[in-house]
């Protein structure tokens, strides 16, 4: 299983409005990034994906020409895209509960809702670095490991690969 992780290659940023682009462009050189590319539609941003490799990608829910949910998809269904396993970051200004669980469905990784301020977007990138999550590619699924802490269940409480037949009654 892959892992995620941030290693200060770049950040994507997608979003069809140039000043909420630039705008997420100058929070993150607040905090520190300096290599910082922005797009403005699916079709550049998957361009760019396939030119370079990058560590984080943070990606408008409206973006142009495709939503955020079909271009993570798309994203971590493209096989032959070397940023495939970046951590995405989706920025919506309405989501409901119903938008967001499509979005963790799709691979998204850490979700913002707009507006948010720069430690918002800070602490997603350091929840990131802090907490790398596994890789899944399964049939119905394919992105970071959806689950956010593990549980150890301590070795008597761990299925040997079959639960155990009940006892017979007296």
């Amino acid at each position: 299983m892959a892992i995620e992780a941030i290693s200060k290659r770049g950040v994507l940023i997608a979003d069809q409005s140039q000043h909420m682009a630039a705008l997420v462009a100058v929070m993150l050189r607040s905090i520190g990034r300096k290599d910082i590319k922005e797009v403005y539609d699916a079709t550049s941003a998957m361009t760019q994906l396939k030119r370079r490799a990058f560590d984080v990608i943070i990606v408008a829910d409206d973006l142009e020409g495709m939503d955020g949910v079909a271009f993570t998809k798309k994203l971590r269904a493209a096989m032959d895209c070397q940023n495939r396993l970046v951590p995405v970051i989706m920025m919506s200004a309405a989501p409901d509960a119903k938008r967001i669980a499509e979005a963790r469905d799709a691979g998204v990784t850490e979700f913002l809702r707009k507006p948010f301020a720069a430690n918002h977007l800070q602490s997603r990138l350091a929840n990131i670095e802090a907490n790398p999550r596994g890789f899944i590619e399964a049939r119905e699924y394919v992105g970071p490991d959806r689950r956010r802490k593990t549980v150890d269940v301590g070795k008597n409480d761990r299925r040997e690969g079959s639960i155990p037949k009940a006892s017979p009654s007296i």
